[in-house]
């Protein structure tokens, strides 16, 4: 059997919220995590955007975003304002964005646990995207684990974004889920109630639907020999065999609610 494809990035998109009406402390921000296995170093870069997300019809936009980058136990690794500050490291790669007020970082990480927190700089209203790309595909560590936090409505949807690809051939065996009740045990304690997860192709296409994830009869007991059952059953879960491309997840509010949820990404291959 060829070996598999793998993680190579994630894009994450969601609304912000100002400073000022955010009274839990997390509805102006969204935060982006990763995991890292393996034993060697990996290269990575890391983006915020904001303004050049206008010219997807998208408004209003985050007019200067602000990115840090926190190890496993909440310390800041590295900070970006503007990714000019970091020029010629991030244009070499072909990923520098481009708005000069966006945020990027180039740097290389131990294998572990990993997040990025991106934020308006003065504290306004928009929609951002995270973003984090794996510059050393060849490497033995890999992104095993891709996750994203943020707040849904029933106007505004959290959207994750990966790409399978990579020097193996064989597909990718990921669960995909999205969290909302559970994130209460971390002290989100606005969370939203009852999450809905769709995954598409990089077409539209409809790869899979989930409310409910033990209503996925052919999945659930697959799902809980992983450990990656989610612990309440109104949250969801799809497992998916998926070839090399670009996959979109999206998580939804019932009408009526709201809250934050957590869209994720498990690489079983790894």
């Amino acid at each position: 059997e060829p070996p598999p494809a793998q993680l190579l990035n994630i894009s994450s998109r969601a609304l912000l919220s100002k400073t000022t009406d955010d009274a839990f402390g997390d509805r102006a921000v969204i935060i982006g995590g990763f995991i890292v296995s393996g034993s060697v170093q990996k290269e990575i870069v890391v983006r915020g955007l904001g303004p050049s997300l206008e010219k997807f019809g998208l408004d209003p936009v985050l007019p200067d975003p602000v990115l840090e980058l926190h190890a496993s136990d909440g310390s800041v690794i590295a900070s970006n304002d503007n990714w000019t500050e970091n020029r010629a490291g991030i244009a070499a790669t072909g990923l520098a964005p481009e708005d000069e007020r966006e945020a990027a970082l180039r740097t290389m990480v131990a294998p572990g646990t990993y997040t990025v927190v991106v934020k308006e700089k003065a504290g306004l209203a928009g929609h951002g995207l995270v973003e984090i790309y794996d510059l050393s595909q060849s490497t033995t560590s890999k992104l095993v684990n891709i996750s994203t936090r943020g707040f849904a409505d029933s106007n505004t949807v959290l959207v994750g974004g990966v790409i399978v690809g990579g020097s193996g051939q064989g597909n990718d065996e990921v669960v995909v889920r999205a969290l909302g009740p559970q994130l209460r045990r971390y002290g989100v304690l606005n969370a939203l109630d009852d999450p809905t997860l769709e995954v598409r192709d990089a077409n539209g296409g409809l790869l899979g639907y989930n409310d409910n994830w033990n209503s996925n009869t052919s999945d659930t007991a697959w799902l809980s020999s992983t450990g990656l059952a989610p612990f309440n059953n109104s949250e969801s879960a799809i497992l998916l065999s998926l070839p090399r491309g670009s996959y979109t997840a999206i998580v939804r509010a019932k009408p009526n609610g709201g809250g934050v949820a957590l869209v994720e990404f498990y690489d079983l291959r790894r």
